[in-house]
């Protein structure tokens, strides 16, 4: 039996049902060590800028435990949570592995000391990419002084995808064990919804005001800078200006906008600057829950996602579950290993608008193409799995534990 622990910041909607799963399979004995509850309560999210109370079930069916806390908030910084007791519940549980999700906090160096005292090899596993800000020689150099560190208290890592792996084997050396931990959502939950949703569809276009034939853009996210959604709303108006000036018979499409954040006065702002037709094609539906978001994959016929230092984007994962074509930036993390330019999707340069609407424009030029990329979409995402999760934590756990 391996008994791996789990310290983990606190209960993600992500990763629960991944949780339920692991605490199923024989052979494994996973012990979830959460550092704070903020997640299983109404909090203030401030990427939403709004109260979130997420509702999913994100405790139940596996094995876990709250740690006792010195500090908390309603986010996770470096310092917060802080907790105290950590060496001691890993020694009394004698685990065969820790296993932790990041590695930019107090408690997560903590842990990895504790580790490493008590004999117990450590996987990390992140979202991290080289996709990312701009920093001077200085900062460089302390970087590359703290991963050297790092590699001392890590055994192996999980990766999520291919520029994930390329972010730890540039940082952590060509020598680093890497087991394929494919970033992905509960597939089964998302396909069923969406199989579920297509038959209220026409009734959710007549609540949103919808005309027939009219095709549907969707972006799904928090409204931060990094994520572009200004972007994608220029491209939208540039589309428009299209429409009136070469009189297309193509009729325009709607622009709908799932999520709040800092960003949603400069949308609006940019909307009453537009023309009246491209107001009346643009909605913002503020934040929705995730159980409510099949609904919007099952409308659209493409989904957009046009971030900048994205580290991967499981809203992706999500929409492809709904067999949609998907239009991403080139700074997307998952696109290497979920959009192909041409095949299920359109890949375009990130902060680029005129390609954006370029991107836009060709996905939905052919209704009968735009199917198709979505059914490739679906095909795809199938390897992109709980199932093929557990298959590679149960690897690295064995590789571990057969190291101590």
């Amino acid at each position: 039996m391996l008994r791996v622990a789990y310290l983990l910041s606190h209960p993600i909607q992500y990763q629960s049902p991944l949780l339920r799963l692991l605490g199923q399979q024989p052979g494994l004995e996973l012990t979830v060590l959460y550092t704070s509850d903020f997640s299983v309560r109404s909090y203030h999210d401030k990427g939403f800028g709004a109260a979130v109370e997420w509702d999913v079930p994100l405790l139940g069916g596996y094995r876990h435990e709250f740690l006792p806390r010195i500090l908390d908030s309603d986010d996770v910084s470096f310092f917060r949570p802080l907790n105290r007791g950590i060496f001691r519940r890993l020694r009394q549980g004698r685990f065969d592995v820790l296993w932790i999700h990041g590695y930019a906090t107090l408690n997560s160096w903590i842990a990895m000391a504790a580790a490493k005292t008590l004999g117990i090899p450590v996987l990390l596993r992140t979202d991290s990419t080289l996709i990312d800000h701009p920093r001077g020689p200085v900062k460089l150099a302390v970087k590359n002084l703290f991963f050297r560190i790092l590699r001392r208290f890590t055994f192996g890592v999980l990766s999520v995808g291919q520029r994930n792996t390329e972010y730890w084997r540039h940082h952590l050396g060509a020598d680093i064990p890497v087991y394929s931990i494919p970033y992905a959502v509960d597939n089964e939950f998302f396909q069923e919804r969406c199989r579920a949703a297509c038959l209220t569809r026409k009734e959710l276009r007549r609540q949103l005001g919808l005309e027939e034939g009219r095709p549907v853009l969707l972006f799904a996210s928090k409204l931060l800078a990094r994520k572009c959604c200004i972007d994608l709303v220029d491209a939208y108006l540039e589309l428009a200006k299209r429409s009136r000036s070469q009189d297309e018979s193509r009729p325009l499409p709607y622009l709908l906008i799932v999520g709040e954040g800092e960003q949603r006065p400069l949308i609006e702002a940019r909307l009453q600057q537009a023309s009246e037709q491209a107001r009346k094609g643009v909605r913002l539906l503020g934040f929705r829950n995730q159980s409510e978001l099949p609904r919007f994959y099952d409308l659209c016929d493409a989904f957009v996602l046009p971030s900048i230092h994205e580290p991967w984007g499981l809203v992706v994962n999500e929409a492809m579950n709904a067999g949609k074509a998907i239009v991403v930036s080139d700074q997307v993390g998952c696109q290497p290993d979920l959009v192909t330019d041409g095949d299920n999707g359109v890949v375009f340069p990130a902060r680029d608008v005129g390609a954006l609407a370029d991107a836009l424009a060709n996905v939905l030029a052919d209704q009968t193409a735009c199917r198709k990329m979505g059914e490739r979409s679906l095909q795809r995402i199938q390897a992109f799995s709980f199932e093929a999760n557990v298959q590679g934590l149960m690897q690295a756990c064995t590789a571990a534990s057969e190291h101590k």
